[in-house]
């Protein structure tokens, strides 16, 4: 089915020198051919290490933020064919393994977005996420669940696929270029009535996997929830919000 599609694989990459062949090391044979990494503005050599690695490369002058780096990913892998797009942290934290359980919804017909769940996997805590973090995930994920009043286990997930027809409907280029930008892009396909499932992962936490500490991680709570009050004003009309619209460009 996979020899069928065009399915990409983009990894938003800030400073993962020391991760990156790891992450490479761990992506299934079948699913190396089209890799596209995009460097931003690393102070380390991640950029050269992909380039050697036979990774297309784009490099951003000046560090655009988390956000802003997946609308280059998405960007590039759509403009060079895609009809899949994977989003892979390349710090090694998500198992890469997965990749064709995460996948199979889509190339099957029966989702438009996959998300990988560590709820689902059984033991986020085992493996190494804080208590405040495992708390304020399932809180502010049911919270979300009750506004968009569809269910998923996690909306935080940094392991995705998205179909093309997902990334050509959304607006993911009017979103934040911060970490909000994973809400919006779950709340636009919500309201544009795409379609998702999820797949258990694990996750490792280790001094060079990438996450953002307990000040930014306030910024971020707050954040989700500014993102759901503009989606429930948005649904029922009381202030409309072009970035929920439909792509119609």
């Amino acid at each position: 089915m996979s020899q069928q599609k065009n399915i990409f694989i983009v990894l938003p990459a800030y400073n993962a020198a020391k991760t990156l062949m790891r992450t490479l090391d761990e992506i299934p044979v079948e699913f190396r051919k089209n890799i596209i990494l995009v460097d931003d503005a690393s102070k380390d050599n991640t950029a050269e290490i992909a380039k050697q690695a036979g990774l297309t490369v784009f490099t951003h002058p000046n560090n655009r933020g988390y956000g802003g780096n997946q609308k280059t990913c998405y960007t590039q892998a759509l403009a060079a064919g895609a009809d899949l797009v994977i989003m892979l942290h390349p710090d090694h934290q998500y198992d890469a393994k997965v990749i064709p359980q995460l996948v199979k919804p889509i190339l099957d017909g029966d989702a438009d977005a996959v998300f990988g769940s560590r709820m689902l996997g059984g033991h986020p805590l085992e493996g190494g996420m804080p208590w405040w973090k495992y708390n304020a995930n399932v809180l502010l994920t049911a919270l979300a669940n009750i506004i968009f009043r569809r269910y998923l286990t996690e909306i935080h997930s940094g392991f995705r696929a998205y179909s093309k027809k997902y990334l050509e409907t959304v607006r993911f280029m009017d979103n934040s270029d911060d970490f909000i930008f994973d809400t919006e892009i779950i709340a636009q396909g919500m309201m544009n009535h795409l379609t998702f499932r999820e797949t258990p992962i694990d996750t490792r936490y280790f001094p060079e996997a990438s996450s953002i500490n307990l000040w930014r991680s306030i910024v971020y709570g707050f954040g989700i929830l500014k993102v759901l009050l503009k989606f429930w004003l948005h649904r029922y009309s009381l202030l409309h919000f072009k970035q929920f619209e439909p792509n119609r460009s």
